[in-house]
């Protein structure tokens, strides 16, 4: 297994503070329930192309970092990013033999269990009502998925990043 160099830890590092501060971005209310979830779909994407570099470590580490910055509780987005780090580590495999359509599927699923855990540890915190737009953010993902794994595939083979 060869070791990854600087560029691309430097390569890996900033695409995920990339999506962190999409993830952060400031919109206004009624556009919140459409941002997809930037940082979850990065995640996925390098935990299934790297697996042994990039894990729930990783999750956990941008998880806190998304907690202290959006004021939620401690550990809510850690957990959260984690278990979609772990989950993506069970499905790796089987995941880079499907084709685009069919991981932006399986998408759509990882993020919506996630998105399920995040909406009922909430309502564990606090008054907070589920309804179903929670789902919209993993939608959109999906639907995202294909031109973000080909934009990052390009970045990858630029960098010559493996």
């Amino acid at each position: 297994m060869a070791v990854m160099g600087l560029r691309g830890y430097l390569l890996v590092w900033s695409t995920l503070l990339l999506a962190l501060c999409l993830q952060v971005m400031p919109l206004a209310d009624k556009w919140l329930m459409w941002r997809p979830d930037w940082l979850g779909l990065m995640l996925v994407y390098w935990c299934m192309v790297m697996p042994q570099r990039v894990g729930v470590f990783h999750g956990f580490l941008l998880g806190i970092l998304l907690d202290l910055i959006e004021g939620s509780p401690l550990g809510l987005n850690a957990l959260t990013l984690s278990l979609l780090a772990f989950l993506v580590a069970l499905v790796y495999q089987r995941m880079r033999a499907y084709s685009l359509v069919q991981q932006a599927v399986l998408i759509f699923v990882l993020l919506g269990i996630v998105q399920l855990v995040d909406q009922w540890l909430m309502t564990l915190f606090g008054p907070f009502s589920i309804h179903l737009a929670f789902l919209l953010p993993s939608l959109i993902g999906a639907v995202l998925w294909p031109w973000l794994f080909t934009m990052l595939q390009a970045l990858r083979r630029r960098f010559a990043v493996s």
